[in-house]
């Protein structure tokens, strides 16, 4: 990671705007919850690989800097992930570099996204447990989280998802409580629209 911005991600998001938008046709509630500047974490539920895409369009003002498998990085697929500014993790271990390169960028005043299952979410729970990694970066680089939910379904050239930004949270407690409050935060958020859709 370099701390910086890609050229490569701001000739390409125009592209990726247009295509997430004709395609999938989102809705968006709560953009206004996203601060234009200063160290920040996304941190939210993970639907479907389509995920980073969706939110790297809907994310107006940041770059978004997701934290991506280290597989990502070898061969043709490797000049995407770091023209997009991605930050490698290795998935089959405590990954210290990538949390490190992570809270070096949020002190830089950077937009990280992660999900915190740690993976797409295929079972039939409503959430995954959330891993450490968000609050503790967040902690760690005294940056905003701003919890996000995705649901719906991506289905082409039809409405059906729906990303919404809620409020942004302050990392200040014990980690695992603070974890726990985030993971509460998104699942509740869930619960609310799927008992709306039920309706």
């Amino acid at each position: 990671m370099n701390g910086k911005d890609t050229l490569f991600y701001k000739i390409v998001k125009p592209l990726l705007i247009f295509l997430i938008y004709v395609l999938f046709h989102p809705k968006v509630i709560g953009r206004d919850n996203i601060p234009k500047k200063g160290p920040l974490v996304l941190a939210g539920n993970h639907t479907k690989w389509l995920d980073p895409e969706m939110l790297c369009a809907v994310v107006r003002k940041r770059q978004v800097h997701f934290l991506a498998k280290i597989e990502l990085f070898s061969g043709p697929a490797s000049i995407i992930a770091k023209g997009m500014g991605a930050i490698p993790v290795d998935r089959k271990k405590h990954d210290k570099n990538a949390l490190q390169n992570a809270i070096e960028s949020l002190k830089e005043g950077l937009c990280i996204g992660i999900f915190p299952e740690g993976t797409i979410n295929r079972t039939d729970d409503i959430i995954m447990p959330f891993k450490i990694g968000a609050v503790k970066m967040a902690k760690e680089a005294d940056a905003t989280i701003v919890p996000f939910v995705i649901t719906g379904k991506y289905r082409l050239f039809r409405k059906g998802i729906q990303v919404e930004f809620l409020k942004p949270m302050t990392i200040k407690d014990d980690l695992d409580t603070e974890n726990e409050r985030l993971m509460k935060v998104v699942s509740k958020k869930l619960m609310e629209d799927k008992k709306k859709n039920v309706k």
